[in-house]
């Protein structure tokens, strides 16, 4: 971690908050980037909206990476602002390939609904609590999620 990264507002409280809530944190080109336990996604998210001095209360965007071969699997990445202080930051959290499965930001952020159904419709990833986690791109009977990186080019016949 750098010198700018170790004293980053959001992380400092964090790290007051839960000490376990964040496993690791970094920072390209001025961007921080923090990876959240995922059994501390929900309560970190909620600390990160609710703390008075950071306001992390607009979710601009959601979306998943698949690193296969690689162990956990994805990453889920929630893109998050600031509108108090007009500061950026990115939640990222690993998923394990055989059950992927993780908590809906919903409750936080309803604007989670149709980021985190696109990501269960293309990488089938399971958001627990979603009220509506069906497929949003591909037909109901569709097979498969084509952004999966071991999914056929082709696709399945």
């Amino acid at each position: 971690m750098t010198a700018d990264l170790d004293t980053h507002p959001a992380l400092l409280k964090l790290r007051e908050f839960d000490p376990q809530a964040v496993e690791d944190a970094r920072i390209f080109r001025g961007e921080v980037t923090l990876y959240v336990h995922r059994p501390n996604f929900l309560r970190t998210c909620e600390f990160l909206r609710d703390d008075p001095s950071l306001r992390f209360n607009f979710l601009s965007d959601v979306t998943a990476l698949d690193l296969y071969p690689q162990e956990p699997r994805f990453e889920v990445v929630y893109h998050l602002l600031s509108m108090q202080s007009v500061q950026r930051l990115r939640l990222k959290v690993r998923v394990g390939g055989d059950d992927p499965h993780m908590e809906s930001a919903i409750p936080l952020w309803p604007a989670a609904n149709a980021f985190e159904r696109e990501i269960f419709d293309l990488f089938g990833i399971k958001f627990e609590g979603h009220p509506f986690l069906r497929r949003l791109l591909m037909p109901e009977e569709w097979e498969g999620h084509p952004l999966r990186k071991d999914y056929p080019t082709e696709g399945y016949r």
